[in-house]
């Protein structure tokens, strides 16, 4: 099913659109509307499908190739078997390789020795050690996938979200509120008040910047950042003072309500919750909205020309507010999930850079809300089976960074992908337009 477009922004459907007689080619109008609506024939899906994954795919092998280089020349022992003989020391680098992205891939998957156990005896705390680790990577993605909603959103409307990590702060700060203040209500109202208080936090966050770039030309790029600091600095003072807990000496909030917690399905250790299934059910909300409303047509259509659109008609200043406001808003979910999942409380400096990474997982994911969704999937296992990593080689975390911005680096380069790999340039992908952004008003 294509996107229904309005008689008012469609040009040949004979609503007020501008007509164009035959012979003349189409004006800017007609040629948005061709690009964001999509053919959907079965081929067109399956060619549009393979030229978006192939690029992110090339980039993650790439990525792990020179993450295993960079593995090998810091091992000591790669250099005690050169020095015996060029083979031996070939050798012993693929084992370092596979040793290391076998820990890895334990650590974030399971080991499956554990599961072997299991069937074998029957007891069931092989079964959670088998378990454990891909719910931990399932934990570590919730917050990805909520701030890579963020910023994917703001891409598509053309507008480059900087302030995702303010906005989670302000979410963290609404949801902790809510969560401890409030009392005496049931699980079934206190979950969803202190996490939509997180998205509305998160909503007025990301609502200034939307507005400033709207009816001032304000850069958000610029005032994003700065409202980060804001944030930061806010939720110090709030933790040292108005929200501080009276019997600790840190600068940390009262815990939440038992009746605010999110579920968790799992016994301790297990910490796999109700958040990560809200992460799915709102990638898919964005996904529907982006797609098969008239306003997400209108946030695409200001993202891949602004101009052209507001010829079409379309309300480019309320977009540019809307689309940074909501942006706020996913990234506020970040900050509630957090608190309501895992932290139970709001701590000073809590997050440990959701915001910033998410502008990697959404490079990475297209900015498409079920690209980012994998992407984020691929942060949150990497991060689980880090220190799995170094426990068992000895290999520094940091090796997870190297490979994750090299990742980055090829996505955001796909012109040396396509070099490297002899592809061709692809063509008939809906682009998302942020350098617009850069420009001004």
């Amino acid at each position: 099913m294509t996107d229904k477009i309005p008689a008012s922004e469609n040009p040949s459907s004979g609503g007020t659109g501008p007509s164009q007689p035959e012979g003349k080619k189409p004006d800017s109008t007609q040629i948005l509307v061709q690009e964001l609506t999509p053919d959907l024939s079965t081929n067109s899906r399956g060619k549009r499908l393979f030229r978006a994954l192939v690029i992110p795919l090339l980039a993650i092998l790439t990525g792990l190739i020179l993450g295993a280089v960079f593995i090998v020349l810091t091992s000591p022992q790669f250099y005690a078997a050169m020095k015996e003989s060029f083979w031996l020391g070939l050798k012993t680098a693929v084992s370092i390789v596979a040793t290391t992205y076998g820990a890895w891939f334990n650590g974030a998957f399971g080991d499956f020795s554990y599961l072997l156990d299991y069937f074998k005896t029957g007891n069931k705390a092989d079964l959670l050690k088998f378990i454990y680790p891909f719910t931990e990577g399932l934990v570590a993605a919730t917050p990805y996938i909520f701030g890579g909603l963020s910023v994917a959103l703001a891409f598509r409307a053309g507008m480059f979200n900087i302030g995702a990590e303010g906005q989670v702060f302000l979410g963290a700060i609404f949801s902790a509120y809510v969560g401890y203040s409030i009392t005496g209500i049931p699980a079934i109202l206190h979950i969803p008040l202190a996490f939509l208080a997180g998205a509305l936090g998160g909503f007025l966050w990301g609502f200034i910047p939307g507005f400033l770039k709207a009816k001032t030309g304000a850069h958000e790029v610029i005032t994003t950042i700065m409202l980060n600091y804001i944030a930061f600095r806010f939720s110090d003072w709030l933790l040292s003072g108005p929200m501080k807990r009276p019997e600790s000496a840190n600068p940390v909030s009262p815990f939440i309500m038992d009746s605010a917690k999110f579920i968790r399905f799992f016994d301790d250790p297990i910490r796999l919750h109700l958040g990560f299934f809200l992460a799915l059910a709102v990638a898919y909300l964005v996904y529907w909205f982006l797609w098969k409303t008239k306003w997400g047509f209108d946030f695409r259509a200001v993202g891949s020309n602004p101009n052209a659109a507001r010829y079409a008609g379309m309300k480019v200043a309320t977009v540019m507010t809307l689309s940074m406001a909501f942006a706020g808003a996913l990234a506020g979910m970040a900050g509630a999930n957090e608190v309501l999942g895992i932290n139970h409380n709001l701590a000073s400096a809590f997050s440990s850079g959701y915001g910033f990474d998410s502008i990697a997982i959404a490079l990475l994911g297209g900015s498409h809300p079920f690209g980012v969704v994998l992407a984020a999937l691929l942060f949150g296992f990497m991060r689980s089976g880090a220190t799995s990593m170094m426990l068992a080689t000895g290999i520094p975390i940091d090796i997870v960074s190297i490979v994750q911005a090299i990742i980055l680096a090829f996505v955001a380069a796909p012109g040396l992908i396509r070099t490297l790999y002899r592809l061709k340039q692809s063509s008939g992908v809906e682009q998302v337009n942020v350098s617009g952004s850069w420009g001004g008003k």
